[in-house]
């Protein structure tokens, strides 16, 4: 899944070029080419779908080196219920016993063998019968950023760290958060997930049929030069929706894989801070040519070719792209959509 726009990452992330097209790491590959690489370990790279917005598609096909093919287009962001039925109904014509995982494009992954070990037991689960599986990370802190996964102890299952799953819980204020994390109940909710074809399509015929019917109506305009025209029906009439609100919270088949793969959602400055490399006054610096005095817990994302000398600052984002300069206070950083809102009231699309 590769069609959001990554605004808070703002101004490094555009409309026009998203987090996910982006080496924000600074390790010489954007976030979706780490991606692609990772699970083309376990599945053939052949197989592999991206699901991206029509505005993406040359740069999707030019960082992969995909052809047409392999990549789905929406013509507009509906959340990920229907991005997947999108997937599904392809994967249908294609093979209809395929055994499917979901990634989102613009995740980190620190410990790659950790990570292709649990996809392939998984995928051992989720060919072994009608089930629904995400991955649950162990929660390290109490964050309200994230959604938690209640998950109850079954020792009949085939796996100690495979879990049935209670209840979904979205993003909770910080009591809660902190009861959830003290609990050992609950896990942060990676939004990776794993099921058969069958038990994906059996599930929106459950929960979401309007859907299912929407595209099979139209299935065999798939794979046709008519497909645009016909995707662009649907999602006109689809619901925004996420995957979790429209089929996993009502199913009673759901079932969580507690893993640890040093895993992040990246979704904020703050998050991206928590997995770079600091230097000894834990200022985490992107750039080349970056001179830094009396500054202190800083990000600092700075252009390869520009030369910045910064003093004085602590705690601090500093942000700069070639049209843009961005500073403000690291546990302020959910102003930055407030940021852009006004520079696009005053601005236009112009810099957003």
């Amino acid at each position: 899944m590769a069609g959001g726009v990554g605004s808070r990452f703002w101004p490094l992330s555009r409309m026009n070029c998203p987090k996910q097209f982006l080496d924000i790491m600074g390790v010489g590959k954007t976030l979706i080419q780490q991606t692609f690489d990772r699970i083309g370990k376990v599945v053939p790279r052949e197989n592999i779908i991206v699901v991206t917005n029509e505005m993406y598609k040359d740069i999707t096909i030019e960082q992969l080196e995909i052809g047409d093919s392999q990549v789905l287009l929406e013509p507009m962001r509906k959340n990920t219920a229907p991005c997947i039925a999108y997937a599904n109904f392809k994967i249908l014509k294609e093979n209809p016993d395929a055994n499917i995982v979901v990634l989102p494009s613009d995740h980190l992954v620190n410990n790659e063998a950790e990570f292709l070990r649990v996809v392939r037991q998984a995928f051992e689960f989720t060919a072994s019968g009608n089930v629904l599986l995400t991955i649950g990370i162990k929660p390290s802190r109490p964050d309200t950023g994230y959604g938690y996964i209640q998950a109850t102890n079954d020792q009949t299952l085939p796996f100690p760290e495979l879990k049935k799953v209670r209840t979904f819980t979205e993003k909770p204020e910080a009591n809660l958060a902190k009861v959830f994390h003290e609990s050992g109940e609950f896990f942060w909710n990676s939004g990776v997930f794993f099921w058969s074809l069958a038990s994906i399509m059996q599930a929106f015929d459950a929960h979401m049929p309007s859907v299912n019917r929407m595209f099979q109506k139209h299935i065999e305009q798939l794979g046709t030069d008519r497909e645009p025209e016909a995707i662009a029906a649907i999602y006109a009439q689809c619901k925004n929706i996420s995957i979790d609100y429209a089929v996993m919270e009502k199913s009673d088949n759901v079932y969580v894989l507690c893993a640890d793969f040093g895993w992040s959602d990246i979704g904020t400055w703050g998050s991206l801070y928590a997995n770079q490399r600091k230097d000894k006054n834990q200022n985490a610096v992107v750039g080349n040519n970056v001179f830094l005095y009396d500054a202190k817990g800083c990000e600092i994302n700075i252009p390869q070719q520009k030369l910045a000398v910064i003093q004085g600052l602590e705690n601090m984002i500093v942000v700069q792209t070639d049209d843009v300069l961005l500073i403000c206070k690291k546990d302020e950083e959910q102003r930055i959509k407030d940021f852009v809102n006004n520079v696009k009231l005053e601005k236009g699309d112009t810099y957003v």
